[in-house]
């Protein structure tokens, strides 16, 4: 009799501690939904040490997926259909945003050469690191062989160069052909690796001649097989265009000269178009290298577009004597193509006080390009509001102990 009296106690215990569980549970649901931010935290771009290898797209396992098909194709003795630009054919669809890409990196560059007269970029003698605005921070991340024992930069003031590197590729005249030889190497021209992008899709540049396909190639049990080559057409137009020294006649096209109105002295009208166009170039490349192949090493910057590197032992990287200075060759992103160098920023960096070490994990990053633009009044998209970090308040350094 007792025992089933306390059984019952406890039961009725059980069912009040439930529901008050639930009540409270309720009542933080909506006290959560009052001042949550629907912000995520987003870390910070950091530098590759050298003997890290860059990311790879895709997984080893499915590139081990991918080979196996390959040698299973090669074993089957039957025709192969390739589909543009494999088949040496461009991708018709593409061919606008190639030229849209190659006008858009020009009024870019238009751009950033205007503005870098009115707010000034500064770049470290040693490390290389960039900061745009003055005056420069004085966070302590130079840790290069020959830096201050304090870790500080040595400024010096810098250009667009800085803020805008150059990725040069080898420049192909048939892109479905052989790579460039070790031999080659002083033979074949260099471009910027986003101009040979926008060559093979489709713009023509009379500087820099490619081969136009008006019949596809086709695959026979892994071998190519090109009618152009073997039945030539009579009049043939690229008959008399050496496929390589390109560089003894190195001319500017008219297209790369192109004037764009920049008279204007408002400054915050051409950041606006320089947004516009920085933005504009990076989403029609990655458009373009959805369908055309581009290449990286895994340790250095070295690019190729095309469907496969080129064969120069010029890697100097981490391990290059184990490769005889060959590239390892993996797929590029978007950002090895057009690489973001990424600056210190803060949301009030008109006050005249430079950046200190002490306070730099309350500070955010962005592309120097975007960073410049954003300090002549451009507005910045939300897709870089993870990395500002502008709903962090900074601290004074006073206030820096009181911080939790």
């Amino acid at each position: 009799m007792l025992r089933g009296r306390i059984r019952n106690v406890v039961n009725l215990l059980d069912m009040i501690t439930e529901r008050s569980a639930e009540n409270f549970i309720g009542i933080n649901r909506h006290f959560c939904g009052w001042y949550s931010t629907g912000s995520s935290h987003v870390e910070l771009p950091i530098k590759r040490k050298k003997s890290e290898r860059k990311p790879l797209v895709t997984s080893v396992n499915e590139l081990k997926r991918e080979a196996r098909l390959r040698r299973k194709e090669k074993q089957m003795v039957q025709e192969n259909t390739l589909r543009p630009p494999e088949n040496g054919l461009l991708v018709k669809g593409l061919v606008p945003v190639a030229h849209e890409v190659y006008a858009a990196r020009a009024k870019l560059n238009a751009c950033v050469s205007r503005i870098a007269k009115s707010i000034a970029i500064f770049s470290c003698s040693l490390c290389g690191e960039v900061h745009v605005g003055d005056p420069p921070h004085r966070i302590r991340t130079c840790d290069v062989a020959g830096s201050l024992k304090n870790k500080e930069h040595t400024w010096e003031r810098g250009g667009v160069e800085h803020i805008l590197p150059l990725v040069e590729s080898f420049h192909l005249y048939d892109w479905v052909g052989r790579a460039v030889s070790h031999n080659e190497q002083l033979q074949v021209d260099r471009i910027p690796a986003i101009v040979e992008l926008c060559v093979q899709a489709g713009f023509d540049i009379p500087e820099y001649p490619t081969r136009r396909r008006t019949f596809p190639i086709y695959s026979l049990a892994g071998k190519v097989i090109d009618f152009e080559r073997r039945f030539p057409k009579e009049d043939n137009p690229g008959k008399d265009i050496n496929t390589y020294g390109f560089w003894d006649k190195k001319k500017k096209s008219s297209e790369e000269n192109k004037f764009f109105d920049l008279h204007s002295d408002d400054v915050q009208a051409i950041a606006i178009q320089g947004m516009e166009a920085w933005e504009r170039m990076r989403s029609g490349a990655s458009k373009l290298m959805k369908k055309y192949a581009v290449q990286t090493c895994g340790y250095c910057s070295e690019m190729q577009v095309g469907p496969k590197g080129h064969k120069v032992r010029n890697c100097q990287a981490f391990k290059h004597q184990m490769r005889d200075g060959q590239h390892a060759w993996q797929e590029a992103t978007v950002d090895d193509l057009i690489p973001p160098v990424y600056v210190w920023h803060v949301r009030d960096s008109y006050s005249g006080e430079p950046l200190v070490n002490g306070l730099k994990r309350y500070y955010g990053m962005l592309p120097a390009v975007v960073e410049l633009f954003a300090q002549a009044g451009a507005y910045v998209g939300d897709h870089y509001a993870g990395v500002m970090r502008e709903d962090v308040a900074v601290p004074e350094l006073d206030e820096l102990k009181w911080v939790v």
